[in-house]
């Protein structure tokens, strides 16, 4: 069985579908690129994989879990407990250090802080960025601010990193940079590895694609990672 199953999924936003009856299945500990134009639905289906919205219609099933059938409450447990999220804008708390925001997944979820600490300075470390655990978010470059936030993503181990256009703000050489951090990161933690990108040169860094074009699938690339890639359209 799949990690991931989206079975006949549609949502709508007033009457324009951002995703229309797509089906698609991502595996256990694997890596993906999820490729499109602005507007084509990429983001939204990240945020159902990660339950932060609700399809209209389909199901959404990870590991089994019909998140369908989760009240809000169950929902939330879900996002701490089982993803990770980075996103193109970082949204680091601009109250409190790197350090807490860094903790604040494990402080909201209830976990023990100490041990999940522990590593996540063994990460900061790793990721050189130990000067900036005692400034705030404003105090630090678009790179650094970036690597916090992967820091706080992987904090709790997630089952499934769910990235929206993380490389949307580097140039091309960071963004490669960035790119295969997230991916030799995920491969460590044995996380599934979403992300969610309008640049065919992040998806290209991909064996497993794929391709959405006005809320469906128009292109799988992925099963063995033979095809290319077709360009995705110039955002508008």
């Amino acid at each position: 069985m799949s990690l991931v199953e989206i079975k006949n999924v549609s949502k709508k936003y007033g009457h324009q579908y951002a995703l229309k009856d797509l089906s698609l299945n991502l595996e256990d500990n694997s890596q993906y690129a999820i490729l499109g134009a602005s507007g084509s639905g990429k983001s939204t289906l990240l945020y159902l994989m990660g339950g932060l919205d609700r399809a209209d219609e389909g199901e959404v099933l990870i590991d089994g879990l019909a998140l369908n059938k989760l009240n809000d409450e169950q929902m939330a447990d879900y996002r701490n407990s089982r993803i990770g999220f980075i996103f193109q804008f970082h949204f680091l708390l601009p109250s409190l250090n790197c350090l807490k925001n860094i903790l604040l997944p494990a402080e909201i979820g209830g976990h023990k802080v100490a041990p999940i600490k522990k590593r996540s300075l063994e990460l900061v470390e790793h990721l050189g960025i130990t000067h900036c655990l005692k400034k705030f978010p404003y105090q630090l470059s678009g790179g650094e601010q970036q690597r916090v936030n992967i820091v706080r993503a992987l904090s709790l181990k997630p089952q499934i990193l769910l990235c929206d256009e993380p490389t949307g703000n580097l140039d091309s050489d960071n963004s490669k940079k960035v790119t295969q951090l997230l991916k030799s990161l995920s491969k460590e933690f044995g996380s599934t590895l979403a992300v969610v990108t309008h640049d065919p040169a992040v998806a290209q860094q991909f064996d497993q694609k794929f391709m959405l074009k006005d809320g469906q699938l128009v292109n799988d690339a992925g099963r063995q990672g033979g095809d290319s890639v077709p360009p995705a359209p110039p955002e508008i």
